[in-house]
């Protein structure tokens, strides 16, 4: 054999040799799990049966979700984004997008565990798609919101139960002054 066509067989079983170790790097890093101490999907499953559990009892018709909102110590959440919470919401209702729940946005805004809280989201109403977009219902932002309410230690949480159309919901709904025309 020719020095070079040797020098080009000795250059690709290197290659083919560190390209075996690296496969074989991957696969061992495949097996060793990857830790995170602040995501726990073992708890997240627990509390989200447990929430769910809950939820079943906690949903409400659109008669008794009128009824409450009027009721003290009550406060109605909307947990869609700043965009569609803009273009149309319950009447009154505080807003804290999904993303932003968190320890200290959840204190600052609703610091008493105890006080009443309505949920509501794209689901629960048609007719307007633009701000209650269709989602799946098994990606519901209310199945979301009230797991992580629970979670965090809230535990008189009321579900807007049914799909109402905003054309004859006795629910007040308004735009927010800066997305009206």
């Amino acid at each position: 054999m020719a020095r070079s066509t040797m020098a080009k067989l000795a250059v690709f079983l290197l290659v083919l040799s560190a390209s075996f170790a690296a496969a074989a790097q991957r696969a061992d890093d495949a097996d060793r799990p990857i830790v995170n101490p602040a995501i726990d999907p073992a708890a997240f499953l627990r509390v989200a049966g447990v929430a769910l559990a809950e939820r079943e009892r906690h949903r409400v018709s659109e008669a008794e979700f009128v009824r409450m909102r009027r009721e003290p110590r009550t406060v109605v959440l909307d947990a869609r984004s700043k965009e569609k919470y803009d273009e149309l919401h319950v009447e009154g209702a505080l807003h804290l997008s999904f993303p932003d729940i968190a320890i200290e946005s959840l204190a600052a805004l609703l610091p008493d565990k105890d006080a009443r809280i309505l949920i509501y989201c794209n689901n629960n109403f048609r007719g307007a798609e633009g701000p209650f977009p269709k989602k799946l219902a098994s990606a519901s932002l209310n199945l979301s919101t009230f797991v992580a309410l629970y979670d965090y230690g809230y535990r008189n949480v009321w579900e807007l139960g049914p799909q109402i159309d905003v054309e004859s919901t006795t629910i007040p709904l308004v735009r927010s002054e800066a997305s009206s025309p």
